[in-house]
């Protein structure tokens, strides 16, 4: 390589020495031909041509009395290797014209930068865009080769919004806006952000200009919220709401999209005044509540995925985009009040049954305990009116016993239904929470899940023991129990007990007083009424004695024929003991005869 140099170096004083024997008036031009110059070329820019490459280094020729050599790096764009080739013809900056090896000292990056500042410089003046590589990174932001310039890209200007990930953008060519530049100091910053943002008015202007609701486009994701989308259509953004992006429940956008996902989107609503836009991406798909009636007819039974549980039910999915609700009363027959969350679970497969479906207005009831068996028809079934059972009393309320019957259902002792002889409020004291009772079915409404029980029903009902042969008009012999202003209770017989009111206590108005009855004594009086529902019997002396009265009155006279109503009643009452003694003789004579025998 040395010896290529010399010979080079040789050929060239060769040249210039023989220019020496030309006439004395061409030397100077010659001279200045072949120097160049002299040191007015320092700091200029001069074309060369590549003589060779001599390992890290390239030798370039640019007419001067030596060579220059410059390190191949030079020749590399930012962030790639350097390569070039013999014979190339290059531009480069003559820093000196000869160092202390008496080779010329050129710089190809020099050379790029001049002709890159004096571009840049114009593009400036002009405040038009540029165009570089982003190559590396630095505090604050990246380095930017403009064509041989270094520049500074501060981070706040790669983007319209942040950008987490540069990579995708390193060693392309990317637009620039120069926005200040200092050739003194050699400082250059530029925007991408600027070129995106013009450009962005010009599309969202277009965009405007032919927007129209129907349309459909194809956006980018741009950002995600609780309540939807935000997708980029190009210089213009559209609200996403979760509610259009897909037929099917979905409760959060992240579900179905993602940042910098490409998404195809119909214009919903467009408002020139307030430039906004109302997406969807469902409209696009075909609608699968047409015709959801005739698929999903009411009484069948579907399988279904749960896919949100509320305070109020569950929601049900039956297909993609179809989903119904299960109310929180159609859940199960048994438990009553209790969360929908204790009864299933999101995502659970289940079956239920349709119970309505409103086209209309998108809605669907269903059931979850119409595909299991009715508890309340099954005890029917079992346990028919008029059996006996036991339970355990599982809670003891003001108006009577919950009793637990098979099927995990309740059953209601009323407290008229607890004894027949005491009070409600009384019998029901007998009787504590957990105890095991012996009862009987009264009444099953299937309809209304109530079942009716009774504990007194178990044994015979005394009242009606005592009301055999008790017939409304019959005189009974009684017993007053009580004396009240209102009148007397009296007992009639063992079970059964009679009211008599102040106002039949008597014929005469005088004698109608409570007070003239004793407790223990003993009366006569008429049955009037027999409630056997109230379990309850009137009486009256009043009717007994008005009836006697005109008894009396019809056998022995009247009071025309010149009677009194006292010689009435003494010839009645003197007949009736005489009857009487004639009936207690004859009872005795047949005593007496039976003793005889």
């Amino acid at each position: 390589m040395d010896s290529d140099r010399y010979e080079r170096k040789t050929n060239r004083m060769s040249d210039i020495q023989a220019s020496a024997a030309a006439p004395q008036e061409n030397f100077a031009a010659l001279l200045d031909e072949q120097l160049g110059g002299g040191s007015t070329l320092e700091g200029s820019v001069l074309r060369g041509r590549v003589v060779a490459v001599e390992g890290d280094n390239v030798i370039i020729d640019v007419g001067l009395k030596s060579e220059g050599r410059i390190p191949l790096k030079e020749f590399a764009k930012a962030g790639e290797d350097g390569e070039i080739e013999p014979g190339a013809d290059v531009e480069v900056f003559l820093e000196r014209m000869e160092d202390r090896h008496g080779e010329v000292m050129l710089s190809r990056d020099k050379a790029r930068r001049e002709e890159a500042w004096n571009l840049l410089e114009k593009a400036f003046e002009k405040a038009e865009r540029v165009t570089g590589h982003i190559y590396g990174r630095v505090k604050g932001g990246f380095t930017v080769d403009l064509s041989g310039a270094t520049a500074f890209l501060p981070g706040s200007q790669v983007d319209i919004r942040p950008v987490r990930d540069v990579t995708p953008l390193m060693h392309k060519p990317e637009p620039f806006q120069i926005l200040k530049m200092d050739r003194s100091r050699g400082n250059i910053v530029v925007s991408r952000r600027a070129v995106l943002e013009e450009d962005r008015a010009d599309q969202r202007k277009e965009l405007m200009e032919s927007l129209k609701e129907g349309q459909v486009l194809t956006g980018v994701v741009k950002n995600i919220t609780d309540y939807g989308a935000f997708v980029d259509l190009g210089g213009v953004d559209g609200l996403l709401h979760v509610t259009d992006i897909s037929w099917r429940r979905i409760n959060h956008p992240t579900e179905a999209l993602s940042i910098g996902q490409q998404v195809q989107v119909q214009v919903i609503r467009f408002n020139p005044e307030t430039q906004r836009i109302s997406l969807g991406m469902k409209q696009l798909e075909a609608d699968p509540w047409e015709g959801v009636s005739a698929k999903y007819p009411v009484g069948t039974a579907f399988t279904g995925r749960v896919t949100n549980i509320t305070d109020y039910g569950a929601f049900v999915e039956l297909e993609p985009g179809i989903e119904g609700l299960v109310h929180v009363s159609e859940m199960s027959w048994t438990k009553k009040n209790v969360h929908p969350g204790k009864i299933v679970s999101t995502s659970q497969e289940v079956e239920v049954m349709i119970l309505d479906v409103d086209e209309n207005k998108r809605r669907i009831s269903l059931g979850l305990k119409q595909v299991q068996a009715n508890p309340w028809d099954d005890f029917l079934e079992k346990h028919p009116i008029g059996s006996t059972l036991s339970g355990e009393v599982k809670n003891i309320t003001e108006f009577g016993l919950f009793v637990g019957l098979p099927g995990d259902i309740d059953g209601m002792v009323h407290l008229s239904d607890l004894d027949w002889e005491k009070t409600g409020d009384e019998a029901v004291k007998d009787y504590t929470k957990g105890q095991n009772v012996d009862v009987k079915v009264l009444d099953v409404d299937v309809e209304k899940e109530r079942i009716s029980l009774g504990i007194k029903q178990l044994a015979s009902d005394p009242f009606e023991s005592a009301m055999e042969g008790l017939k409304k008009g019959e005189v009974v012999t009684c017993t007053v129990t009580e004396v009240n202003d209102g009148g007397i209770e009296v007992a009639i017989s063992d079970g059964a007990t009679g009211f008599i009111r102040k106002s039949d206590l008597a014929r005469d108005r005088s004698d109608q007083r409570p007070d003239r009855f004793a407790v223990g004594e003993k009366v006569d009086a008429k049955v009037t009424q027999i409630d056997r529902k109230t379990r309850k019997i009137s009486l009256s002396i009043k009717q007994l004695q008005v009836e006697e009265e005109k008894k009396a009155m019809a056998e022995y006279g009247s009071t025309d024929s010149g009677a009194s109503l006292g010689d009435i009643l003494g010839a009645a009452l003197t007949k009736a003991k005489d009857e009487a003694a004639q009936a207690e003789a004859t009872k005795a004579d047949a005593a007496e005869g039976e003793e005889t025998k």
